[in-house]
């Protein structure tokens, strides 16, 4: 292995491939983190501890803002959607064609459930005595409302949580103290100015319950440092040790990081040519791009494909899109369980949840977000596929090889989940610099838990 000893050598890896672009760089990729480095352990309790994971619904879930949905998701007036996290279950619903609500997930009555499925309603109606809210939350109507003179109509309304969108997401939080979401996403709407995602549509939704505790599962998505035990297959092509990692001194709850593709990792020992970069990127040998031409490199091949793929799929003009844009993994962390991807060849976005008051198992949501083509309808938005116990990643033909990576990451989910039980572990100790993402994480979270 090439090993550089410089803590900063993936910065200046993807520094210099944006050196070396020949189109202009959007300024926010030339964004180093400026954090410090640290190199403070994490306790083993956070991720075994019941006791954690209850402190963690008061003051993080029914704290932050989550993503809760795609606005594409809810697109007519009465579609709605059920989002749950810990202590929180929200019915969110489109109640007029420019305005979207969520509304507690419980009747006034006697505190059922109003909703369990995703669907189109007129009403909101407890299925257990017939209770009814309109779309708006006000309060239409019961059984015998002359046994309730108690219940004023005009003020039995539901109580609502707070929403707010980005990038065609709808975001909501149950705590009426949460600054405003603009200012909760604090560098996340400047660095995506280039890449919109509300100009994406959902191609693929697929969710998976994993055997360990949401930090174990989110953790293992926010760092590039497992592939070469985890996905030895992507070396060739992958710059995994050559990732830049973005801490922002003052950002509590954004990081980012860069992993480079088109290259081969710092791990292979062995010289690698730009064409066996290109061979091993799933081309087949009678694909026109199969072959770098003399003086240019696999890189450069591969993102021009990628371009090229771009403008016949949607008939938009991506001739200014840098290499870095239409290749390179670039993937953002909003705290405390959203994972956005900029760029092109990955598109990208994951959520972690805690199942139920299950702190060992986690509700993992994989989306894909493919451009809009500027003809023709909006594409519909895919189905939420929910994979049942036993069932793969790859068993969502829509994720295509996406799929089997993923099966590599979360095969060893369980396996770090049992090792942390283990009394022989008394802490979590992190690299400073690739595993920077993830203290930072923790730092925010301890931010939390101390309030």
């Amino acid at each position: 292995m090439k090993d550089s000893g410089d803590p900063e050598h993936g910065a200046r890896v993807v520094q210099g491939l944006l050196d070396a672009e020949t189109r202009a760089v959007p300024l926010v990729l030339r964004a180093l983190g400026d954090a410090p480095l640290r190199t403070s352990t994490v306790a083993r309790e956070r991720y075994t501890s019941g006791a954690v994971a209850d402190l963690e619904v008061a003051r993080v879930w029914r704290r932050v803002w989550q993503m809760a949905c795609r606005h594409e998701q809810i697109p007519a007036v009465g579609d709605c959607v059920v989002y749950e996290s810990p202590g929180v279950s929200l019915v969110v619903v489109r109640s007029g064609p420019d305005e979207v609500r969520a509304f507690h997930n419980s009747c006034l009555h006697r505190g059922t459930q109003l909703r369990t499925q995703p669907g189109r309603i007129e009403e909101l109606r407890c299925p257990f005595h017939g209770f009814t809210w309109n779309l708006d939350g006000s309060f239409a109507g019961m059984p015998c409302p002359w046994d309730f003179p108690h219940v004023d109509p005009a003020t039995f309304c539901l109580p609502e949580a707070r929403t707010g969108t980005w990038g065609g997401f709808v975001f909501v939080t149950v705590d009426p103290l949460a600054p405003s979401l603009e200012d909760y996403l604090e560098i996340l709407p400047a660095h995506f100015a280039s890449w919109d995602l509300s100009d994406r549509y959902l191609s693929a939704h697929v969710v998976r319950v994993v055997p360990c505790n949401w930090k174990v599962a989110l953790e293992a998505f926010i760092e590039s440092y497992h592939t070469v035990a985890v996905h030895p297959q992507l070396l060739t092509t992958s710059g995994d040790a050559q990732t830049q990692y973005d801490v922002y001194e003052g950002v509590r709850h954004v990081n980012r990081m860069i992993t480079p593709v088109g290259i081969a990792s710092d791990h292979v020992e062995r010289a690698v040519g730009e064409q066996d970069i290109l061979d091993a990127m799933f081309l087949t040998k009678d694909d026109a791009d199969a072959v770098v031409p003399a003086g240019s490199s696999a890189r450069q091949v591969l993102a021009e494909r990628t371009r090229r793929r771009l403008a016949e799929r949607t008939g938009d003009d991506y001739s200014q899109v840098t290499d870095c844009e239409a290749l390179d993994a670039i993937e953002y962390f909003v705290f405390p369980n959203f994972v956005p991807w900029a760029g092109y060849t990955t598109p990208l976005a994951y959520r972690f949840r805690p199942q139920g008051h299950d702190h060992r198992a986690t509700v993992m949501d994989v989306m894909l977000l493919e451009p809009v083509p500027r003809s023709g309808p909006r594409p519909a938005p895919a189905p939420t596929r929910h994979l049942a116990p036993g069932e793969r990643w790859a068993d969502a033909p829509e994720l295509g090889y996406l799929g089997r990576i993923l099966d590599q990451d979360t095969a060893t989910l369980a396996r770090v989940q049992h090792g942390l039980e283990s009394a022989g572990v008394p802490d979590v100790t992190l690299a400073r610099y690739q595993e920077s993402r993830i203290r930072h994480f923790h730092a925010t979270l301890t931010e939390y838990l101390q309030d």
